[in-house]
């Protein structure tokens, strides 16, 4: 444990001293760094993620925290890895018990450390979580609530220790529903991006929109590292990596039950693991995306080189969601050696191992996606579900503006053992656009409901 010394709180003021980076000039390397090489079959670089073991350590009690007292501890955090930052390097030290606060963002060559029993308790009040940052909302960029934990352009930056972070839901699961004004604001954001709106002039935080704020967003950084720590509850989605590079995310626990509350939102991000975490969700484990219709043709940037890996997952809707924001391509993703918590009632909620779906807006591409040595208990979908009409509440409340299907291909499964499901492969291609190349090898299913294979619109089907 560090020193104790007096700080004043009025140095949060100080100008910030080196914080972020730009995306594109992600260079510098101020603390050590872990080479991570997956055995992958397909062509993935080392990821690579900053060692903060040795660095720093900046107690925020040191700058004026209180348990109780929110403001003081956001003033507090700010400071300490505004310190961490300047130092070029640093781990920001929550220490044990409950730590009130509201938004948080971090800064390059920090890591956001919380000792076993602290919690981090983030406020519901939404005033808490302005003014407005560039953020994101389904695939469409715009300036709304900052994320609880936020980074833009950073390097080098963490979340870590056996802590737990908290949201508080009185406001947010109010606005899990969706009004009329909240539906009239999405169609606003689809509008703008549609039309090429500058993202700048997308402000999506005035009354009655209720754009919920994700929990953890890392929007454009490079060398990320989650590690340890359990979330609990969630406004959104719940870790969403937006345009990252080298990623990982283990040892980690989720459990959100919430509406829109996935596990993690890889989207237009590249070099990432996930690995060792436990997810128990009110909507997917992992949702796979890379952005929508014309933002996402605009930004260019597949998600790419994505592995998963001994997972458990105790409720969600899909083990693995592709889509339906795909519009900028996935491809090269590895999901093995996962399950479903063990019992069938477990699977209430729960639709498919593997669920890709999109629609004709969406372009883009899905390529070679290697699903293998899963075990699950019941669900109420199959082994793999392809969807190519997929609108949702959009179907009626806008238009299509350009008219774009999506190339799927390459899609494999192996050794996926189900006790109960409806059917083991359900795919609903495209004439103009079928499904090709699908093989699946050793899925089986003790008990089914429906037909084992139903396909529309598929080529270079297998099933062994």
């Amino acid at each position: 444990m560090p020193s104790r010394r007096k700080f004043i709180i009025g140095a949060t003021c100080l100008t910030a001293l080196g914080g972020c980076q730009s995306f594109n000039l992600l260079t510098r390397e101020h603390l050590p760094m872990q080479q991570i090489q997956l055995d992958t079959p397909f062509n993935m670089p080392a990821i690579q993620i900053a060692d903060f073991s040795q660095a720093k350590v900046f107690d925020i009690r040191d700058y004026g925290a209180q348990p109780n007292n929110q403001q003081a501890n956001e003033q507090a955090i700010a400071a300490a890895i505004q310190a961490a930052n300047a130092n070029q390097g640093g781990r920001v030290y929550i220490p044990a018990g409950e730590w009130l606060c509201a938004k948080i963002h971090l800064k390059s060559f920090v890591d956001l450390h919380l000792a076993e029993g602290a919690t981090l308790l983030f406020s519901a009040e939404p005033a808490d979580y302005l003014p407005a940052v560039k953020t994101t909302w389904e695939g469409m960029e715009c300036y709304n609530y900052s994320p609880l934990i936020y980074a833009y352009e950073c390097q080098q930056v963490s979340i870590s220790g056996q802590g737990k972070l908290q949201a508080k839901l009185d406001v947010w699961q109010v606005w899990y529903k969706r009004p009329k004004p909240h539906m009239d604001a999405l169609a606003n954001l689809y509008h703008m991006a549609a039309k090429d709106v500058p993202v700048e002039q997308r402000q999506m935080t005035y009354a009655g929109a209720n754009l919920r704020p994700h929990f953890v967003q890392f929007n454009r950084c490079q060398h990320v590292l989650i590690e340890g720590i359990q979330i609990q509850d969630s406004p959104f989605w719940v870790l969403h990596p937006f345009l990252c590079k080298d990623v990982v995310i283990r040892d980690v626990k989720v459990q959100a039950h919430g509406h829109n509350n996935d596990g993690v939102d890889p989207e237009m991000t590249q070099n990432m693991l996930i690995e060792n975490c436990v997810f128990d969700q009110g909507d997917d484990a992992i949702a796979i995306k890379a952005g929508r219709n014309q933002d996402a043709w605009r930004l260019n940037t597949p998600t790419k080189n994505l592995v998963m890996r001994n997972c458990l997952i105790k409720r969600a809707h899909q083990l693995v969601a592709v889509g339906s924001e795909l519009s900028g391509g996935i491809e090269n993703v590895l999901v093995e050696n996962c399950r479903f918590e063990d019992g069938t009632q477990y699977s209430v909620g729960t639709g498919n191992i593997v669920l890709i779906k999109t629609n004709e807006r969406r372009g883009g591409y899905v390529k070679n996606i290697i699903i293998r040595n899963i075990k699950a208990g019941a669900v109420k979908g199959g082994a793999l579900s392809i969807e190519t009409d997929v609108l949702y509440q959009w179907k009626d409340l806008v238009p299509t503006y350009e008219r774009r299907l999506t190339q799927i291909s390459d899609i494999y499964l192996s050794d996926i053992h189900l006790n109960q499901a409806d059917f083991i492969c359900n795919i609903e291609g495209q004439a103009e656009m079928p499904v090709k190349n699908v093989q699946l090898t050793n899925v089986t299913a003790d008990q089914l409901t429906q037909d084992a294979i139903s396909n529309v619109n598929v080529e270079g089907f297998e099933f062994a």
